[in-house]
């Protein structure tokens, strides 16, 4: 069961990259330009329609919106579009690499972040 979890997760990733490569591309009809931009920018967004902390249904539209927008916009890309993105998308993605610098990186803003709300934290108690 966890195995068809991570491989379902696996492919939703590889399809939002696909997407994210298709959008760029002249030959993509209008409709499907808008569907793709929109799930793309939905999925890569740290907004959601519905937010996460309340419970059940804040990741209801993560479990389902996402998906949806992800099939549609499959659907709507040209069937050679997409077959060249796929396997675009899977050359790229497995020659990734972890990019160790970007997470330090990140790491240190998130303490930077801590460390300011603490100090504002300290201060209104004084």
């Amino acid at each position: 069961m966890l195995r068809k979890w991570k491989e379902f997760v696996r492919q939703l990733k590889e399809d939002i990259y696909t997407l994210y490569l298709a959008s760029q591309d002249p030959r993509m009809p209008f409709a499907a330009k808008v569907m793709v931009l929109i799930t793309v920018a939905y999925a890569f967004s740290p907004i959601d329609l519905i937010p996460d902390f309340i419970p059940i249904i804040g990741y209801l539209d993560d479990l389902l919106l996402l998906p949806l927008g992800i099939w549609l916009s499959v659907k709507l890309v040209p069937k050679p579009l997409l077959h060249y993105y796929r396997q675009k998308a899977k050359e790229q993605m497995h020659e990734r690499k972890p990019n160790y610098v970007m997470a330090a990186v990140i790491v240190i803003l998130w303490l930077l972040i801590g460390y300011w709300m603490y100090q504002a934290y300290q201060a209104r108690i004084n």
